[in-house]
């Protein structure tokens, strides 16, 4: 499919996730088969302010393939001033999140904050479309709130100020992630414009993937918690949905993923922060694995790439 002038080599992507879709986990997804790949959110403001913190966030490596970078923000012309500047950096999209729910970015106007005023997120879109050559598109939730179910109408209002796609959660601020994500509204987007839309919440595997495909008629489907140590998780739709036979990781193949991420983990970050934030993934590497929760004490105590190791290899599949 085509996002703007971007082609992509197929229609499943890896969501933006604060804390998680850093390169290394991007680059270990793009090479399971996600077709496209979303950064962590990045402000604009931090941006403008030039934080040290923020210019780790935008780092990209040559070999993750399509990249959309998210920024968030709220003022219309500090955002198209900072998609300019950035620009020439090597992403092929620039997204705008919309959908974020976390209260001190939501308190601040940004986020899934935006989706109370249809005419700031046109103007948003308008200014940044304007400012850059790149696609622009836009990630947004079902709503607010129940009461403020206005998902189709944030979609008009992007598309019309030059968005290229729009991907919608199914769920509300409200709802955060919990609860099912309502695909209904996914359709009701998707009959409502005439650029792409990619159906987000609840697909966890090849089946739900092509259930959301079928039941929303969306042009693209985003995997998020579904990947969270477990990336393999893009090759595994990709064979459900071309008819092929999955072969799941072996053990070893697993065992040798997480090293190759703790590897990258420490090279991106150092071993201090890289071996502290690895804790997280190998949690999740290793859920419902046999002796997994025996291991957590000694995965949120490690400090060390020897001491992650080590617990690697105590692992039983």
């Amino acid at each position: 499919m085509k996002i703007g002038n971007v082609e992509l080599s197929n229609n499943i992507f890896l969501a933006p996730m604060a804390g998680v879709s850093d390169l290394p986990f991007r680059l270990l997804c793009h090479r399971e088969g996600a077709g496209l790949v979303c950064m962590e959110m990045i402000s604009a403001k931090a941006v403008h302010y030039n934080n040290k913190n923020t210019e780790s966030l935008l780092s990209i490596h040559p070999d993750e393939g399509p990249v959309s970078l998210q920024l968030f923000g709220s003022e219309p012309k500090l955002m198209a001033e900072i998609a300019k500047r950035i620009e020439e950096r090597p992403f092929s999209i620039l997204d705008i999140n919309m959908g974020c729910p976390v209260p001190k970015v939501v308190n601040n106007h940004e986020g899934s904050a935006l989706m109370k005023d249809p005419g700031l997120v046109y103007e948003i879109v308008s200014e940044i479309s304007n400012a850059i050559s790149k696609p622009v598109t836009v990630k947004i939730r079902k709503g607010f709130d129940e009461k403020h179910v206005n998902a189709v109408e944030i979609a008009k209002a992007a598309e019309a100020g030059g968005a290229k796609a729009v991907a919608v959660h199914g769920r509300t601020r409200e709802q955060y992630y919990s609860g099912p994500a309502d695909w209904s509204i996914i359709k009701e987007v998707k009959e409502a414009v005439s650029i792409p839309v990619i159906g987000n919440g609840d697909v966890t595997n090849g089946e739900s993937a092509k259930k959301m495909f079928d039941e929303t008629g969306c042009d693209a489907v985003m995997v998020g918690r579904a990947a969270e140590g477990n990336p393999f998780v893009f090759r595994e739709i990709n064979a459900y949905l071309s008819g092929t036979q999955y072969k799941p990781p072996t053990a070893e193949e697993v065992k040798s993923t997480i090293k190759e991420h703790a590897k990258m983990m420490l090279e991106y970050k150092g071993e201090y922060i890289g071996i502290r934030e690895m804790r997280k993934h190998l949690s999740w590497y290793l859920k419902g694995f046999t002796g997994a929760a025996g291991l957590r004490k000694r995965i949120n105590e490690m400090t060390t790439m020897d001491e992650l190791l080590k617990v690697v290899e105590k692992i039983s599949f």
